[in-house]
């Protein structure tokens, strides 16, 4: 009995051996999954750390700006001016009947722009035609008695060949055929004075019609219908001298005033860049047409002209400017004159600096630029090579060295 207890706790420590067969091969495959299942995702981790993002983006080409290889030599400021500008009145003093135009209205060399009474004109004109109508009666009256007389004349002259007439009725005949030759003479006097009267009373009557002396714009009206019009002041307030006033915008041009210590670097065809006033953004090329060969004592100035390269609808009459006389650099100049164009879009802000993205193969460059902005685009004066590639659209966070694929 005493036995027991120690029989049982050595049957406790006994293996059995077919409940361990059946569990060998599952025991011993569970470090096995364990070690896969810790592969795979070592695995994982690693390729998520290795792979690169890609960042999809928009580019152009850097170009260089026109002008770079040109320098301010000289700044100056003036107004537009119309080299064709005339303030249009009439010939002779009148009452206006009417007036056809507005100010803005285009208008043609000979467009009728005003007309005057004509009432009086046209009753001395009507006069001047009947005294030509009578003069040219009255010469075909004489050229018939002319002939008549000539007619008469050879028959006197037979007949006192024969002796039935006497040397005093020849001679009367002779006389009457000289007289009327002689009026028929003047006659022909009479008539061409006659018709130099009729065509000075056309011109009279054609004086009250204004027209236009040439093409161009009207911009400004001075005078309405029932007002007196003269070429001369009247000396009363009452009488216009002008109708309106005439513009041909083909002729726009600036006047600028230089001071005559700086007038040596204004030169004829010298390239210009013009910006109105009106439009600060807008740069305009124009070239220097002369230089008026005088000076102002009192300013110290020298006028000089500068025509436009090309017109455009938005340059008006009067308009404030402002000149930049350029001078191309020589070659081998300096190279920070060099600038180049690039949009708005591929300037980017990087704490207090300026900076643009350059790709080069599949990565960008991130490169601080100086620039400035010059209309739709900026202009870079430092930084870039020209011929580069800059990013224009891409995402925010684009950071320097990272890839890049093209869109």
């Amino acid at each position: 009995m005493r036995d027991s207890p120690i029989r049982e706790q050595l049957e406790g420590l006994r293996i059995d051996r077919d409940s361990a067969a059946r569990r060998g091969p599952a025991r011993r495959l569970l470090p096995l999954a364990v070690l896969a299942a810790l592969l795979l995702v070592a695995a994982g981790v690693w390729l998520g750390l290795g792979r690169e993002s890609v960042a999809v983006v928009r580019t152009v080409e850097v170009a260089e700006h026109a002008t770079s290889a040109a320098a301010t030599v000289l700044n100056a400021s003036g107004y537009v001016t119309a080299r064709r500008r005339a303030t249009v009145s009439s010939k002779i003093t009148g009452k206006l009947v009417e007036v056809r135009v507005e100010e803005g209205m285009p208008v043609r060399e000979g467009e009728v722009l005003a007309r005057l009474d004509d009432a009086n004109a046209r009753a001395a004109l009507d006069l001047a035609e009947s005294r030509l109508a009578a003069a040219r009666s009255a010469v075909e009256e004489t050229r018939a008695r002319l002939e008549l007389a000539r007619l008469t004349l050879e028959r006197m002259q037979r007949l006192a060949a024969e002796a039935v007439v006497g040397q005093a009725d020849l001679d009367a005949a002779e006389t009457e055929r000289k007289v009327l030759a002689a009026r028929l003479a003047l006659g022909e006097q009479d008539r061409v004075v006659a018709e130099r009267e009729v065509a000075l009373r056309r011109s009279e009557l054609d004086d009250t019609v204004v027209r236009a002396p040439f093409t161009g714009v009207v911009v400004s009206k001075d005078a309405q219908p029932g007002e007196t019009v003269s070429p001369m002041s009247g000396g009363s307030g009452f009488t216009r001298t002008g109708i309106c006033t005439v513009v041909d915008m083909q002729s726009l041009e600036i006047e600028v005033d230089v001071n005559e210590a700086y007038i040596s670097r204004v030169r004829q065809e010298q390239a210009v860049e013009a910006v109105l006033d009106a439009y600060p953004d807008w740069s305009i090329p124009a070239r220097v047409i002369t230089t008026i060969p005088t000076a102002d004592r009192q300013k110290a100035t020298v006028q000089v002209r500068i025509g436009f390269i090309e017109l455009d609808p938005r340059v008006l009459p009067d308009m404030g400017v402002k000149v930049a006389f350029r001078e191309t650099r020589e070659a081998g100049g300096a190279a920070g004159a060099v600038r180049f164009v690039v949009p708005r879009a591929a300037l980017r802000r990087d704490g207090d600096r300026d900076v643009v993205f350059v790709v080069r193969g599949e990565r960008v460059e991130r490169r601080a630029v100086s620039a400035v902005p010059d209309g739709d685009g900026v202009l870079v004066t430092a930084g870039l090579g020209g011929g580069e590639r800059v990013v224009v659209e891409g995402p925010a966070d684009l950071a320097d060295g990272q890839r890049v694929e093209l869109r």
